[in-house]
């Protein structure tokens, strides 16, 4: 009988963990340094809020977008998971219908 290796949801959901915190790292960053980046620059009022507002717009749209691919990335890696899980069973039911014969 092979031995199930129980350590793959584990590594996986660290994984998992570490890159949904990467990319929250990395969006806090863009959106901390935008609007940094807008209020010090010597612009009027009315263009500095316009500015302000295109600059969250793209990066609500980045943050979506990160999000559905990380939510693409988690999706596929849990059918990958189930689908290594029915193919273990799979193969113990066979194996454990061949031993019954013998």
């Amino acid at each position: 009988m092979e031995p199930l290796n129980l350590f793959d949801g584990i590594v996986t959901k660290t994984k998992t963990e570490i890159m949904k915190l990467n990319i929250l790292g990395v969006v806090a960053g863009m959106a901390t340094g935008a609007l940094l980046g807008v209020l010090f620059a010597p612009d009027k009022g009315s263009k500095t809020r316009k500015k302000i507002k295109n600059k969250t717009s793209k990066l609500k749209k980045n943050l979506k977008d990160d999000f559905d691919n990380f939510l693409d990335t988690a999706s596929k890696k849990y059918s990958s998971i189930v689908d290594k899980g029915e193919d273990i069973l799979e193969t113990e039911k066979i194996k454990e219908a061949v031993n019954s014969k013998n």
